[in-house]
């Protein structure tokens, strides 16, 4: 089943009641919504006058929500996430930690070849030169010591829009992108916890400020998908530099986006748990090859 997705941006107050996510006006106390826990993937708190209780958050942690708060910019900026998120979790942390460098250097080479190809259709889609693309990938080595990656983001961000720099805080639309990345990142790192992983222990990133290493390796080859929904936005919208309810509630429907992996079509959140699980075999050797979509 393909859980749900809230977004509250007005003021609210949130409570339990009979295992629903009750969403109340603070002042009236006139009901807003009710969701039940178990059909949610992902609250999104974008509103300073916004209540929440212990209960719903022990509720939500419970069922491996991701809750996400936004900054005054809204902007998400606070993930939360449940410690235990798997029966299995100190067998599983063990094979994740135990894994090997030269493992983890394979694995690697594998996300930054996935995330290439990926890049290199969606140039494609919107008619962009390719040929370089091919290079980079016939060069990626193991561990992509040659940084095979950083010079495909180059060719791929100079043309799919025309010129363009990303940079984490430059301008427009590189806050679409932010924004799109955040939410993307959260869904990771939830499929992360759910199945067993730790979340801060990556494959390649490896930053001791960073509680969402893994999240930054597994996410890379969905990057493009964000990029897509992007760039359809601002064609679609070309005069638009602020963020708007309307393009959260656009960018937000990524979730359900259907995607091509293993050969068969999933929404793109349940093919990010497919990635997450196969990663965990990975590690433990039942599998050499994580699974990840196909643009």
């Amino acid at each position: 089943m393909i859980k749900r997705t809230v977004y509250i941006s007005n003021p609210a107050y949130l409570k339990l009641k009979h295992n629903q996510l009750i969403i109340q006006e603070p002042d009236s106390k006139m009901l807003k919504g009710s969701i039940p826990i178990e059909d949610i993937a992902i609250v999104l708190l974008d509103h300073p006058q916004i209540t929440i209780t212990q209960q719903v958050m022990q509720s939500l942690m419970g069922y491996t929500v991701a809750l996400i708060s936004c900054d005054a910019h809204h902007l998400p900026n606070g993930l939360m996430l449940p410690l235990d998120g798997h029966t299995e979790l100190t067998e599983r942390w063990r094979a994740q930690l135990n894994a090997s460098l030269p493992l983890k250097k394979q694995l690697w080479k594998q996300t930054i070849l996935a995330k290439i190809e990926n890049q290199k259709a969606v140039l494609k889609q919107y008619q962009k030169p390719v040929a370089s693309m091919d290079f980079y990938l016939e060069h990626v080595t193991s561990g992509d010591e040659r940084n095979m990656e950083g010079k495909a983001a180059n060719h791929y961000w100079k043309h799919l829009l025309n010129d363009f720099q990303r940079t984490r805080f430059g301008e427009s639309p590189n806050n679409y992108l932010n924004y799109g990345y955040a939410i993307l990142r959260s869904m990771v790192a939830r499929a992360i916890v759910s199945s067993g992983l730790l979340p801060a222990q990556g494959i390649f990133h490896r930053n001791k400020y960073n509680s969402y290493c893994l999240a930054d390796d597994l996410m890379e080859p969905y990057r493009p998908y964000v990029d897509q929904w992007v760039v359809n936005w601002i064609t679609k919208h070309p005069t638009k530099e602020k963020i708007t309810p309307a393009y959260k509630k656009y960018i937000l429907g990524i979730a359900t986006q259907d995607v091509c992996i293993d050969g068969r079509q999933k929404p793109l959140m349940i093919a990010i748990s497919t990635t997450t699980a196969s990663t965990y075999k990975c590690f433990t050797g039942e599998n050499r090859i994580i699974l990840y979509p196909t643009i």
